[in-house]
């Protein structure tokens, strides 16, 4: 019978659900912004290339206000945050840097639990340098939702929602 191979690194083994801090959460929550970002770039490309193929002699490139438009991202960043932390509990930042986000129970969040935490996540960034604070490493939206930010490199590991 041969070894199970682990994809999980074995220096990295006995971080397996400990809480992350500030620094692997930051470039999760970066990545997010920078995908949510490029999303939003390619539709806009997209909606204007719609425009000028249906009518390129008066064709001009579409515009809003800078107040609408960071709405619209900040909605979006939202939608993608909430959606994607109430299915598996990990965006596209957080898989990329092996953490998820859990209930205090370490199941995945419902997604009013999800909905609110993005928005507080939004409307309230500087609370994430409160995890460089203390021994439980949690943001001020972790401590108000009773949530976690953990390290799960663990490949088809899908909390059940609470």
């Amino acid at each position: 019978m041969e070894p199970e191979i682990s994809p999980i690194p074995r220096e990295a083994r006995p971080f397996q659900g400990a809480t992350a801090g500030l620094v692997t959460r930051f470039i999760a929550n970066a990545i997010d912004v920078m995908t949510v970002s490029a999303a939003l770039l390619v539709s806009y490309f997209g909606i204007n290339g719609v425009l000028f193929v249906i009518n390129p002699r008066e064709f001009e490139f579409t515009g809003a206000s800078l107040v609408l438009d960071l709405t619209v991202a900040l909605l979006v960043l939202v939608l993608y945050w909430s959606t994607a932390w109430s299915i598996t509990g990990q965006t596209y930042g957080d898989h990329v840097m092996g953490v998820r986000v859990v209930s205090r129970r370490g199941h995945l969040l419902r997604f009013p639990a999800s909905l609110i935490r993005a928005l507080l996540c939004v409307v309230f960034p500087i609370g994430l340098l409160w995890c460089a604070g203390g021994s439980t490493r949690r943001s001020l939206q972790d401590a108000a939702l009773r949530t976690r930010v953990v390290y799960d490199w663990a490949p088809g590991h899908h909390p059940v929602a609470a």
